[in-house]
Formats: structure tokens, sequence, C-alpha cells
């Protein structure tokens, strides 16, 4: 609950940005969000245990600076990407690489095994994506017949900069590194990296529609949400929170057609099916377990194909 939480918070940030019309650049913006973010849990941290910085192992940094990169790069190619293709196509993209580039960091850097179940749902997202990507009119990309080819380029590489940063979460966790301490210092250091482009636009930064925009997305968007990625991740797989992330597209897709009035296409609508199925697919217990949850889940015909294939 803790990670579809972080969802469907992340799942407002595309929206939010398109809806507030920013006189600043996606870069901008992203840098603005983590660093106030970040701010938030520092300070939070400084309150609960000032020394909890200053005790972050060594042996922990590469780790934590993996992390950074990949959030400061994720701020500006998923705000660009939902710039340029709308809010649904950039968050369906988006996440629906993040599930294959985590479940593959996480089978190369930790040597977990992969479900049967998840590779079933990470085939629903793959096809989902497929689907979103593909040329099409009358949906988020302008109507024109044509996919904006470097805003999806923009929101796979977010994808895979998402899973660099489930993979190197989990493995600070798996070293028993103290997350409150660790997230926020990803946070700076990413938004630290991101500060040229920040503060190159800080006058369109404190417009009022801006100022607005990174209230939410800082606060909100990051301290909470990525709190509580963080906090359920612990007893996640990576893959699996990934996954579990994909109900961000969700989220960003209905706010996209009742706010936004983005109108979808057929591909697109069976697209954010696929990501649905996928979503179920990976937040259900091992049948082994023989859960309530996922015996009911299995008597939906095309899940029992999967299962038995």
């Amino acid at each position: 609950m803790m990670v579809l939480g972080a969802g469907l918070l992340w799942g407002t940030v595309g929206p939010a940005e398109i809806l507030a019309h920013s006189a600043a650049s996606p870069v901008a913006v992203g840098g603005a969000r983590i660093l106030s973010g970040g701010l938030v849990l520092a300070a939070i941290m400084l309150v609960r245990d000032p020394g909890a910085f200053r005790a972050l192992p060594r042996a922990a940094w590469p780790a934590l600076l993996a992390a950074a990169g990949a959030t400061a790069v994720f701020q500006g190619t998923f705000l660009t990407s939902a710039a340029r293709t709308g809010a649904a196509v950039a968050t369906a993209v988006t996440f629906g690489i993040a599930p294959v580039s985590t479940g593959v960091g996480e089978r190369i850097m930790l040597g977990t095994r992969l479900s049967r179940r998840w590779m079933a749902g990470t085939v629903c997202a793959i096809a989902g994506c497929a689907l979103i990507s593909a040329p099409h009119g009358g949906g988020p990309t302008g109507g024109q017949g044509r996919a904006d080819i470097y805003g999806i380029a923009c929101g796979v590489v977010a994808g895979g900069c998402f899973g660099v940063y489930t993979v190197s979460a989990k493995r600070l966790i798996d070293s028993n590194v103290n997350m409150l301490a660790a997230v926020p210092v990803t946070l700076l250091l990413g938004g630290a990296a991101l500060a040229p482009w920040t503060l190159s636009d800080l006058p369109e930064l404190a417009g009022g529609r801006s100022l607005g925009l990174v209230t939410w997305l800082g606060p909100v968007t990051v301290a909470l949400a990525y709190w509580l990625y963080v906090a359920g991740l612990r007893h996640l797989s990576a893959a699996t929170a990934a996954t579990l992330s994909l109900a961000e597209p969700l989220v960003a897709t209905a706010l996209g057609i009742e706010i936004l009035h983005e109108r979808l296409s057929l591909p697109i609508a069976a697209g954010t099916l696929l990501l649905l199925g996928g979503l179920i697919l990976v937040s259900v217990r091992s049948p082994d377990g023989g859960s309530r949850s996922w015996k009911l889940v299995r008597r939906i015909p095309w899940v029992s194909r999967i299962v038995r294939a």
C-alpha cells in the first residue's frame, strides 16, 4: 500500500506540470522539485536525529551517488517527456520501461531471481508501452498521427533511471543504511547537479504558477512519495516495487482525460489496460502461499492461461 500510495502521488506530476503552464523549463522545474523535497526531508531528519547524516557509512556512497545521478536525470527527462507528449503518454512510457530496467538491474546487481508472475507482468508492461508509443491519431501527441519520438525517448531514459534508483535504494536497505538520512542526500545531490538550470530560470520559478507547482511537487510528490516508496521497498523486491509503481500511469491517464481533456486513442486505451494487468499480476502473493487475493485473480481466464504457461 505504501508503494501504491507513492505511485498515486507521482501520477499527479505530469498533469500538474501541464496544468501550471510554468514559464520555467522542465529541467529547472525538476531541479527545484527535488531540491525542495530534499530540504523538507533533511529538515525532518535533523530534528529527529541530527547525527544521522554523519553516520552514513563510507561503503554506502557508491549506491548513494548512483541514486542521486539517476534522480537528477529522471527529473529532466520525465518532465520534458510530459511537456512534449502529454501527461498520460509520458507517464505510461516511463513506467512501462521501469519494471524492465529494475528487474534486469536487480538480477545483475543483487542476484535476485525473477518470478514467472513478475515476467508475465513485465510482458504486459512492454506490450502496453508499445501500444502507447505507436503512431496514432487523436491522442495526446497532438492528433497528427505521429508520436513525438524525442519525447518518448526521454520517457524511456526516465524509465531506465527509475530502475537505477530503485536497485540502488534496495542495495542501501539491504545494507541496513538509514534511509531517512540516505534519501534526502540523494535528492539534494541530484538537485545540486541540476542547479545550473534551476538558477538560470529562477525568475520564472518565482512566478505564481511556477511557485505553486513546485510547492506541490516538492513536499508532496517528492518528500512524502519518496518516503512511502522507500518504506514499502523494505518489504518487497525492487522488481515488484517498480511494477507496483505502474499505478502512476493509471492516475496520470485519468487526470489527463478528466482535467487536461487529453483524448486517448484505442491503442493507448488498450495499452493502459495492459499496464493495469501487469499491476494486478505482481501485486498478489505467490500462488504457493494460497492467498485469497491470488485465488480470486486466478479465476480470471487470461490470468489462468498465463500462470499455466
